[in-house]
């Protein structure tokens, strides 16, 4: 790296906490957990599709309809019970378990740690980070809700820095995700890629890859060292 990022932009969904916790729902509802998988790859795809069509619906709403789309596709009837039940594990799925110890000794090391998620914030519901436990790491809790569009729009990084009131290149995007990390270096970020299972780099000629790419939170605490000079 040229320099060391002073601020931390951390993605939420799978990077900080674990999706995987969702798997037994979809075991239950298709006989096989693995459509967890299928499910949030098309969550994810249609949420950027809606962004490039100019529409917005949040995160959870768009969840909900994907789970329904899917049911159809499997030939499943899926009831009103059972998308309340997908929202409420996507707010309360659990930390994984490097995170707390990751964030503690980033924090200590100086480093200014924020989140920014596609799902919403709505009024006196706990956010999915208060649910885990993290809420108190990080100075804001952004979404992109304010944005009405998804990651990774460059309006939503470009967001972020403005809320923190820093320059993209103060800025590295922590992420599970390559699609996050090109959107935040698309704007001037920097970039750390956590290799959780199923998201290794995407070695593709011609486009940027992550800045750092390691396997968790406490790897990128060591390979962050002592922290912003």
């Amino acid at each position: 790296m040229a320099a060391t990022p002073s601020v931390l932009v951390f993605d939420v969904n799978e990077t900080l906490i674990d999706i995987e916790s969702i798997a037994p729902l979809f075991g239950e509802l298709f006989g096989d957990e693995r459509v967890l998988r299928e499910w949030f790859g098309q969550l994810v795809l249609y949420s950027m599709t809606a962004t490039l069509a100019d529409h917005y619906v949040d995160f959870f709403a768009l969840g909900q309809g994907v789970l329904r789309m899917l049911a159809d596709i499997h030939g499943l009837d899926i009831t009103d019970g059972d998308l309340h039940r997908l929202e409420s594990h996507m707010r309360t799925m659990p930390a994984h378990p490097d995170v707390e110890e990751g964030l503690t000794t980033l924090r200590d090391n100086g480093f200014r740690l924020a989140t920014l998620t596609n799902s919403p914030h709505r009024p006196l519901a706990m956010t999915p980070l208060e649910h885990a436990g993290l809420a108190g790491f990080f100075e804001q809790q952004l979404s992109v809700e304010a944005c009405r569009a998804f990651k990774p729009s460059p309006s939503v990084y470009r967001y972020a820095c403005q809320m923190l009131g820093v320059q993209p290149g103060d800025c590295m995007m922590v992420a599970a995700h390559v699609w996050d990390t090109l959107g935040a270096q698309n704007v001037g970020f920097s970039s750390a890629l956590i290799t959780r299972p199923g998201n290794p780099p995407l070695p593709v000629e011609g486009l940027p890859q992550p800045t750092l790419v390691v396997s968790d939170l406490r790897q990128l605490a060591e390979r962050l060292g002592a922290g912003p000079s």
